[in-house]
């Protein structure tokens, strides 16, 4: 029986040629900045080397230049669109993170900031990332998800429903962290990683994010969204609504962004393994005895 195919939730051309858009006129890039950098942090903290590596699709160079400042043998900066590819001492292509290009075991460090969150079969693209990897080498990337632009949300939701007595899609289900332990075990990563970084960001009222949003590329690009887009009277309503529900006391309001992080290796014999069910050497039992003991003894 043939994998029943996933689910469309993007638009994925509307997606990239949105990216294009924001990367001609401008992008706003504080929270691929921040990833980078954190990125950076994470993987300084892993005493080895990777020798070949590969900026997944990440919407912008700041990742890439952060790999490339690590000097490996082979840097590849596979980009979603052209305008993304940037210059720097790395291989430059066009590549899908859907679909990717490299044959198995190509790389031994894979890392993506900010792009998986728009794939439409996640498990698939785990999956292809493992392959792609060498045995031992580690997959770092990090997503918009968890409560991401709840108060977007909610604005939304309620003066739609307030005016037009009903709601369309604005805003992108993000993934949870709960689920993405179990997906990358099932895409076959050993020692599977997550957490989670919030991010909060002020801005004087909706329209301002709504800006940072587009010159993200990242406003509505779901495939059952209105096509119609969002009505004037709702969008105002909505500014209304968010200023009321999520504004401080100075009178700006909060966009919260959480960033998920995960990372996995690819499996390899030297890595450490759980231990065997039955094998400990003391039972749970006994261990918490020991452990309520005095200070005197």
């Amino acid at each position: 029986m043939s994998q029943a195919a996933a689910p469309t939730i993007f638009d994925r051309r509307l997606l990239k040629l949105r990216l294009a858009r924001a990367l001609r006129f401008g992008p706003e890039t504080f929270l691929l900045e921040q990833v980078a950098l954190d990125m950076g942090e994470r993987l300084g903290a892993i005493m080895r080397p990777f020798e070949r590596a590969l900026d997944l699709c990440s919407p912008t160079p700041d990742v890439a230049q952060m790999l490339a400042a690590r000097k490996p043998q082979l840097l590849v900066r596979a980009a979603p669109v052209a305008e993304a590819l940037g210059e720097g001492d790395w291989l430059g292509l066009l590549a899908d993170d859907e679909a990717l290009p490299f044959a198995p075991e190509s790389f031994d460090l894979i890392v993506s900031g900010l792009a998986l969150q728009h794939v439409n079969d996640l498990p698939g693209a785990l999956v292809q990332i493992r392959r792609a990897l060498r045995p031992d080498g580690l997959f770092m990337a990090c997503l918009v998800g968890g409560q991401s632009l709840s108060e977007l949300r909610v604005a939304l939701a309620a003066a739609e429903e307030e005016i037009l007595e009903g709601v369309s899609p604005r805003v992108a289900p993000f993934v949870d962290l709960r689920d993405l332990g179990g997906l990358l075990q099932r895409a076959g990563f050993a020692l599977p990683v997550t957490d989670v970084d919030t991010v909060t960001v002020r801005y004087d009222h909706l329209f301002a994010l709504a800006h940072d949003l587009r010159a993200m590329g990242a406003t509505n690009a779901l495939a059952l969204r209105d096509k119609r887009g969002l009505r004037r009277t709702v969008a105002l309503r909505a500014a209304e609504i968010y200023a009321e529900r999520f504004s401080d006391s100075d009178g700006r309001v909060r966009a919260t962004f959480d960033l998920v992080w995960l990372s996995g290796w690819a499996p390899h014999e030297s890595q450490q393994k759980p231990l065997a069910p039955g094998s400990a050497k003391m039972r749970l039992a006994d261990a918490l005895k020991a452990g309520d003991r005095k200070l005197d003894d």
